[in-house]
């Protein structure tokens, strides 16, 4: 999402909360947001699935994985750390580069054209 945009973060039913419009986001770009006080790296795959991991870096401790690098592994959805550029798969968020590390993954879903991710 650009700056520009107004971003919709709404509380829905059974712990879900609204992000944007499935429209808003780019694909193979990330969006950061911030749900129930954690921060979180939204993406859009090159194929329209939906994909939230943490946004913390667990190698430099930056709040950055939004901004990572996008593609896949043989068939793996990943995201690399735009810091040391570790991949980490999209759909576990295990490290690739080391499966001893991994981002906490998020369920995401789209309600009337609205990502919605829950934290739950």
């Amino acid at each position: 999402m650009s700056a520009a945009r107004k971003t919709l973060v709404t509380a829905t039913a059974q712990g879900w909360v609204a992000l944007c419009a499935y429209t808003d986001l780019i694909p193979e770009r990330g969006a950061a947001a911030l749900v129930g006080g954690r921060q979180i790296a939204l993406f859009r795959a090159h194929d329209g699935r939906l994909f939230a991991v943490g946004n913390r870096d667990p190698y430099s401790g930056a709040y950055v994985m939004s901004r990572g690098i996008t593609g896949t592994r043989g068939e793996e959805p990943v995201v690399a750390t735009p810091m040391y550029k570790q991949v980490f798969s999209l759909v576990t968020g295990v490290c690739l580069d080391d499966p001893a590390i991994a981002l906490p993954t998020y369920p995401t879903r789209v309600t009337n054209g609205t990502v919605e991710v829950s934290v739950e």
